[in-house]
């Protein structure tokens, strides 16, 4: 039994807005499974869920970003010297903006997407070359060994490298993007504007991977959901995340 990350989840205020600019950013397309939540996925004949593509969808919520920095964020790869300043003057032009988050002089770009959300437009690097346009999403924490545990055990990828400063796994088919642990000093102090969903494989149980999960060190999460498909959950360092209903 395990699960596969399959989509980061973005809350906005405009879901279409915001999805449109993720779809452009990464060459992908954009659908709608219903009011409020837009898709972006890649095109040609794309049928989710993929076996290791992870995709965007864009929800909308009435609250907007606050200037705290989002725990969980989206690099992006890059071929060039030349394609990196392309792409950071094209997603300007898309409606991104430069931010600031304490990198100082890197040679990787900051930026927020239109609604303040983060991301880096990183320089060519050849462990990136086969992932896509997402090279990895990073998420911030405080003990990357015990994340690599935890999320190591709750999913099927392979864990590449472990130290204290980061954690990286990657699907064991060893494409698409990789998922970092990067040990940061900042608490959380807002619930998270960005997640990770996972998908339980055909076949397998919904509930008991959830009950799996909390075996490992997860908690329920309640965030007003109702009566929904998925399950809310927290990790063991308070990242929220949501387990899908089978597709």
């Amino acid at each position: 039994m395990a699960l596969r990350p399959v989509q980061v989840n973005i809350k906005a205020l405009d879901d279409s807005a915001v999805g449109r600019f993720w779809a452009e950013a990464l060459g992908w397309g954009v659908s709608s499974e219903g009011p409020g939540v837009t898709n972006v996925e890649p095109g040609d004949g794309f049928v989710w869920p993929d076996p290791v593509a992870v995709c965007i969808d864009v929800v909308a919520v009435p609250e907007p970003k606050t200037a705290t920095k989002n725990r969980v964020h989206i690099d992006l790869a890059t071929t060039s010297p030349a394609h990196q300043a392309a792409l950071v003057a094209r997603l300007k032009a898309l409606g991104a903006t430069p931010a600031d988050v304490g990198q100082g002089d890197a040679p990787w770009t900051v930026l927020a997407d239109p609604e303040g959300n983060e991301f880096c437009v990183l320089e060519p690097r050849e462990i990136y070359r086969d992932t896509g346009p997402i090279a990895r999403v990073v998420v911030d924490c405080a003990a990357p060994r015990a994340m690599a545990g935890f999320w190591g055990e709750a999913t099927d990828w392979t864990l590449h490298e472990v130290t204290g400063e980061h954690a990286v796994l990657r699907s064991a088919k060893g494409v698409g993007p990789y998922l970092e642990f990067r040990r940061s000093s900042d608490a959380k102090t807002v619930p998270d504007r960005v997640h990770i969903d996972l998908l339980p494989y055909p076949g397998d149980d919904k509930a008991a991977e959830v009950a799996r999960l909390k075996t490992l060190g997860a908690t329920d999460l309640d965030l007003g959901q109702g009566d929904v498909p998925w399950t809310c959950l927290s990790d063991p360092e308070g990242h929220e995340f949501c387990v899908l209903g089978s597709h």
